[in-house]
């Protein structure tokens, strides 16, 4: 009797923590063709997609994609915690393509099977858009189909769970994972009749990661996090807030750019933050030349490598955003 209740938790422990998965602004959409609300998973690959993508994951057999229905199948602590440990769908992404050809065009939602499928393999059975130190090979000898990566080192741990796709070689490229919590925004730009339907974009070289849209609101509270992969060379990190249209293309409400090399370089020069007290280590200074509405502090707090911001939109008559950007070296 106590074995069945045990198990009865279990079970809707489990259930919980895959929604709250989903519900996570980057598994919104499909990985693989960005249509909405994705009801499938791959367990072993970590990307949440939908029916019409989930018909091309079936044909490469379970040992490169098992798939389970989000609503219909049961999932055990392995097959969850799997999914969980990879992050979602903008970081499997993050390494699925990191080497995407420029003007690639990915399937969309009106994409044939044959289109599908021709993508889906590339990027997951021939894995041509990984470089060739991440390539994965898949364990057949795992009851959940894990995949692991091909390197000549071990695979190292990184702070936040991701080891399942980092490796001491493909580290080279990667340097870290950089958290950005979209807060609120304020005073948005009109783009409707009387408001907009906000929702904000993050770009960063070819990685995507969108918050989820909120209706009627020019002062919207999100609250949400993104994650993005840091490549050795990086760039400024793009925001942009668009207001969400259902009979035409999204508008603009506005951009600005974020200069990650005062958090990126402060947290290298300070070292391992979990032995460090909280305190200041750099600062980002407010000039006409960045968007910045005053000085944005790099502070360590609790362990972490934290950093807010508030920001005033360009090219647009009104609206700022606030953020907070956590960084998490990836191990060496």
């Amino acid at each position: 009797m106590s074995n069945n209740t045990e198990h009865e938790k279990t079970s809707s422990g489990n259930k919980k923590q895959l929604k709250e998965l989903l519900h996570k602004s980057d598994n919104r959409i499909c990985a693989d063709c960005s249509a909405p609300d994705p009801k499938w998973a791959s367990v072993n690959i970590g990307v949440f997609v939908c029916v019409q993508c989930c018909g091309v994951h079936r044909s490469l057999g379970t040992h490169i994609s098992k798939v389970l229905s989000v609503t219909l199948d049961e999932w055990s602590d392995e097959e969850i915690q799997s999914v969980i440990e990879v992050g979602g769908n903008s970081y499997a992404n993050s390494i699925y393509e990191a080497f995407l050809p420029q003007n690639f065009l990915k399937p969309t939602t009106d994409s044939s099977y044959e289109e599908r499928a021709k993508f889906i393999r590339s990027k997951y059975e021939f894995q041509d858009f990984l470089k060739p130190s991440l390539r994965i090979v898949s364990s057949k000898s795992s009851s959940s189909s894990k995949c692991s990566l091909r390197s000549g080192d071990s695979v190292k741990e990184s702070k936040n769970g991701l080891d399942s796709i980092v490796s001491s070689v493909g580290m080279v490229d990667f340097i870290g994972i950089l958290t950005v919590k979209v807060i609120q925004g304020r005073n948005l730009a009109v783009r409707d009749m009387l408001s907009s339907d906000p929702y904000v974009v993050l770009s960063l070289g070819k990685q995507k990661a969108k918050t989820s849209v909120i209706k009627s609101n020019l002062n919207p509270v999100w609250n949400e996090e993104l994650k993005l992969s840091v490549p050795q060379h990086y760039g400024p990190l793009k925001l942009q807030v668009f207001d969400h249209d259902l009979l035409s293309a999204d508008d603009i409400m506005g951009e600005a750019e974020i200069d990650l090399q005062p958090l990126i370089t402060s947290a290298m020069a300070f070292g391992d933050p979990d032995s460090l007290a909280d305190m200041q280590i750099g600062r980002w200074l407010r000039s006409q030349d960045n968007a910045l509405l005053k000085d944005s502090i790099v502070r360590i707090v609790n362990g972490k490598v934290k950093q807010g911001m508030s920001l005033k939109l360009q090219l647009v008559e009104s609206g700022e955003i606030d953020l907070e950007l956590q960084w998490i070296a990836l191990s060496e």
